[in-house]
């Protein structure tokens, strides 16, 4: 099976056209960074009768994702530099709805990538695990944390807490943020199924609109989400997220299924 290896900011998945047999468990063998390819998931794209592509995403444990801000930053990559498409607004079917996409091409390649990821729903604080969330819903779940500082947040256990804690039945996504001044975020994840990622897209507008709710960050502001694989924009207005940020091709090849 011929496969791309790409990466968002750090968060990095395995990109194969089409639709093999078993992904869920393909996903779990080709993810592994010791003995397959290794990689925080495996995404799927193929033509879509609804849009001009559609993506699914599995975590690294198998799990289905609804959506990977990441990701679809890369798919828009992959079917333009490949030649699948000549257009730089694209449509993409996700599980949470169509995405729309507006790429920047330079030298004949994306180099970076505009989502518009639709509405973005923060919840009022609850507490959770003794810490006190806000839950937000970007098309997956989510639970925001402020803190004081990110670096230094309890990511690797009281992460998988919250992930698997009853008020969220299916698994939620949990950020850790701080402020670092005007319009500028500090955030680290725990991601569903995957576990402590270098970056995760939807995480970033969810952390924006919560901070834009708690009067952290200006609506309508180009926000600078600092993330361990580097920086990503989001703009948050009237109920709706807007990121941008790289995608890059890693290498490719073809591995034995």
């Amino acid at each position: 099976m011929k496969f791309t290896k790409m990466e968002g900011l750090g968060n990095d998945y395995i990109y194969v056209y089409g639709a093999p047999k078993a992904p869920e468990a393909l996903s779990v063998k080709l993810s592994d960074r010791h003995f397959g390819i290794g990689g925080d998931g495996l995404v799927l794209i193929s033509l879509s009768n609804v849009a001009d592509f559609k993506m699914r995403i599995f975590n690294a444990d198998g799990s289905e994702a609804k959506m990977c801000g990441n990701g679809i930053r890369c798919v828009g990559k992959y079917v333009y530099d490949k030649g699948y498409t000549k257009k730089t607004e694209l449509a993409v079917e996700t599980l949470s709805g169509i995405k729309h996409l507006r790429l920047s091409v330079a030298d004949g390649k994306v180099e970076s990538v505009s989502v518009d990821m639709g509405r973005v729903e923060v919840s009022d604080e609850e507490e959770v695990c003794g810490m006190t969330i806000n839950p937000a819903d970007v098309g997956n779940p989510h639970a925001v944390i402020f803190v004081d500082d990110a670096d230094k947040a309890p990511v690797d256990t009281v992460g998988p807490a919250i992930e698997k804690n009853t008020r969220f039945p299916g698994g939620v996504n949990v950020e850790f943020v701080s402020a670092e001044g005007k319009n500028r975020l500090r955030m680290r994840v725990w991601e569903r199924g995957s576990g402590i990622t270098m970056a995760c897209g939807t995480g970033a507008c969810a952390s924006v609109a919560a901070a834009v709710k708690r009067g952290l960050c200006d609506e309508g502001a180009d926000v600078a989400v600092r993330l361990d694989g580097g920086v990503l924009n989001v703009k948050y207005e009237a109920g709706k997220a807007i990121m941008t940020g790289p995608a890059r091709t890693v290498f490719e090849g073809e591995i034995q299924c």
